[in-house]
């Protein structure tokens, strides 16, 4: 029989790409991560590593392999969800991560209404990048991811992944004081084309959102300054070094800037909570995920 421990390391590398990475990952050294798939090698009697130097790659039935590893690493999950349900009372932690603004939306709101109907669950909050929650999520570092996704750049679902939608908003235009286009109640991203941008960094999506945007609109970006700050580019544009597209809820309160909303269909993105599956009915998850879901209804 296969041993699911094995299973783990397989998926943690098809994760990861490399042997270090799974290591880091598994808090394994990269000795015992070889180990572990030579074993697994010898179990199912076929090779599922290539090796050149320190590189690995799956072979064809390594990525047989990992594809059920995921499905029965998700059941076994989704079995300790069920016999901890069966279990009294809902106490222990939840470690949630979460981008910035909605942190203040939904994430710091629900712990203040958890302290008083369920004081025995603590919600421990980590700040991340939405892109990078999910993948902490996947590798088990955190309970439940809350992250988004973008009206221009959607991303397809992930069958390890349960997500329940929590709420949805527009990205507006950032103007300096004073801007020309500032007496419009909306302006066109046309209108832009000559302007300098402030964008976050490259592997941020909102960046991805600004330049498909504009591609659409018929020109490329000329990018100036870069920070994924929300706070910190409204105070860039603020000084008058360029214009943004900012999420609503992050351009925040006194910073002198214009806000206006696209005059075309403006680009949103949709912020929604996730588990990895099988762990839906996890007690202590389903606490915090119905806070989270009870919040997002006020908003």
């Amino acid at each position: 029989m296969i041993d699911p421990r094995r299973l783990q390391v397989l998926r943690a590398l098809a994760d990861h790409g490399t042997v270090r990475a799974a290591a880091e990952t598994l808090y394994l050294t990269p000795s015992a991560v070889s180990q572990q798939l030579t074993a697994l090698e010898s179990e199912v009697g076929q090779s599922l590593l290539t090796r050149r130097g320190r590189r690995v790659r799956l072979t064809a039935a390594g990525e047989l392999l990992a594809q059920h590893a995921k499905a029965v690493l998700a059941e076994l999950e989704r079995a300790e969800a069920s016999l901890a349900a069966c279990s009294a009372g809902t106490v222990g932690r939840v470690e949630v991560a979460s981008f910035a603004s909605a942190i203040t939306q939904v994430v710091a709101p629900t712990i203040a209404g958890l302290a008083a109907t369920e004081p025995d669950v603590t919600v421990l909050v980590r700040d991340a990048e939405a892109h990078n929650s999910l993948m902490m999520l996947l590798t088990g570092d955190i309970d439940i991811a809350v992250s988004m996704e973008y009206s221009s750049t959607l991303q397809p679902d992930h069958r390890r992944l349960t997500r329940y939608p929590l709420y949805v908003e527009p990205f507006d235009v950032v103007l300096p004081p004073g801007h020309r286009l500032g007496d419009r109640s909306t302006v066109s991203l046309d209108d832009l084309r000559e302007s300098d941008w402030i964008v976050p960094l490259p592997d941020n999506p909102c960046r991805s959102v600004t330049q498909t945007c504009c591609e659409n609109a018929g020109f490329a970006p000329r990018i100036t300054h870069t920070s994924d700050d929300f706070h910190a580019v409204v105070a860039l544009v603020a000084a008058g070094t360029g214009v943004a597209l900012v999420p609503r809820t992050a351009v925040g309160g006194d910073h002198g800037a214009l806000v206006r909303p696209v005059a075309e269909q403006p680009p949103t993105r949709r912020v929604f909570a996730a588990v990895q599956s099988g762990r839906e009915e996890h007690p202590l998850l389903r606490v915090v995920l119905d806070g989270l879901l009870h919040t997002a209804k006020g908003l």
